[in-house]
């Protein structure tokens, strides 16, 4: 799978040794403002990943991805979906460490951690990624769509058969508290729903597999 092209190599490590690569890198500014690195916490291998795009305060702080106030949000989104953290979902971010102040990251900081981002990608070998937020939508599908449009839409990993769906990151569902009907936490439930089917389907082929 080479999603990105770039380098270094990852592709012979462990799970521990990709980790640790990581707790060494100081390939881009963000290395040398962190608190923590945030890898990444859940099952290896794992039939569904999420992908935001970087820790926030919280998470440098703890070095463990979305357990702020919009992780907290997502927990409970999955919980709706019987979806447990960390049993059942890996979660990790575009970028391992914390952009000053939570902007954007830059280019170079994301290009810095793809070669970490692909590995992990490999490592869990899943079945289903979303991708909460734009950033992450635009850096792993490699499209300009605003997230508003292309929410809870399928796509494939680029050279996988990995299925895709962009969703909206948590922070954004703060600052949106409506439920009504074509609100954006009443079109995240409507996702959440069509992932439960496609992971209830996934286990359904697995026990006719075995």
């Amino acid at each position: 799978m080479d999603l990105f092209n770039t380098t270094p190599d990852f592709s012979s490590l462990s799970y521990p040794e990709l980790e640790k690569e990581a707790q060494k890198c100081q390939k881009c500014v963000l290395g040398k403002t962190r608190t923590n690195l945030v890898f990444g916490v859940g099952p290896v291998p794992c039939d569904l990943m999420l992908i935001g795009e970087g820790p926030g305060e919280q998470e440098d702080l703890q070095g463990i991805p979305f357990i702020g106030k919009a992780g907290q949000l997502l927990t409970k989104i999955l919980e709706s979906i019987d979806i447990k953290r960390p049993d059942d979902i890996y979660i990790s971010n575009i970028v391992k460490c914390r952009p000053p102040e939570n902007r954007t990251p830059s280019n170079d900081e994301t290009e810095a951690c793809y070669p970490f981002l692909e590995a992990q990608i490999r490592l869990v070998n899943p079945k289903i990624i979303l991708l909460a937020g734009a950033p992450a939508a635009k850096t792993i599908l490699k499209i300009s769509e605003p997230i508003t449009k292309i929410r809870g839409q399928w796509f494939k990993l680029p050279g996988t058969d990995i299925s895709v769906m962009p969703i909206f990151h948590p922070s954004y569902l703060l600052r949106n508290q409506s439920k009504e009907p074509g609100s954006p936490k009443w079109q995240t439930w409507q996702d959440m729903k069509e992932i439960r089917n496609a992971l209830d389907f996934i286990k359904h082929v697995k026990e006719l597999e075995n």
